[in-house]
């Protein structure tokens, strides 16, 4: 019984090429960027929103690793719905009737 288990394959995972965006090259642009303005070439840049956003993720392992995964956490409402099932199963069981 173990065995199947062990040798069953893994799904291919979906990975998406851009076709129209080169990474690298915006990389290297914010690079020259961030080196002139370092120099004083270029005037210092105005505070956006943008360039702080996903810094908190990128700071730590695991939500880099759910991230990567695309894992969502657990919402609220399943969680009383599955307590409340849990609660009410349990009563049953504990008095033998459907009725409170």
């Amino acid at each position: 019984m173990g065995m199947f288990f062990n040798s069953m394959k893994k799904p291919r995972g979906f990975h998406h090429e851009y076709i129209y965006v080169d990474e690298r090259k915006e990389k290297l642009t914010k690079m020259e960027e961030d080196a002139k303005r370092d120099l004083g070439i270029l005037p210092e840049k105005e505070f956006s929103p943008e360039d702080i956003r996903g810094k908190f993720v990128e700071g730590t392992t695991h939500l880099k690793r759910r991230k990567a995964s695309g894992r969502k956490p657990l919402s609220y409402g399943v969680a009383l719905i599955a307590i409340g099932l849990l609660l009410f199963l349990w009563h049953y069981l504990a008095t033998g009737s459907w009725s409170f």
